[in-house]
Parts: C-alpha cells; sequence; structure tokens
C-alpha cells in the first residue's frame, strides 16, 4: 500500500492513515527447515557452484 504524504498534512492525518494501513505477512520459513534432502554435501555443491565462475 502506497500512501502520498502532502506537505499541507497535518500530523494527525498522518498518523490516522498510517493507523490503517494492513501489516505485512510475515514469511516463516521455519516451517521450510530440512525439507529439502541434498544427495551431497552442502559445502561440496557450494564449492562446485562457485567454480562454474571460473
Amino acid at each position: 500500500m502506497i500512501i502520498t504524504i502532502d506537505k499541507s498534512m497535518k500530523r494527525q492525518e498522518i498518523e490516522k492513515l498510517l493507523q490503517h494501513m494492513k501489516p505485512r505477512k510475515l514469511f516463516l520459513a521455519n516451517r521450510f527447515v530440512g525439507k529439502v534432502k541434498w544427495n551431497e554435501d552442502a559445502l561440496a555443491y557450494q564449492k562446485r557452484l562457485r567454480n562454474e565462475w571460473d
């Protein structure tokens, strides 16, 4: 949501607009921890990918 604030707006008007904003939904990464099964060591995978740039 975008709020446009003019120089002529008073502080109370701005605070009222901010109070009516909807909070963003949080992404809970903890739900996905351990769900992906890798077939190789993470460090070996990282080194292999970095060597592709050489």
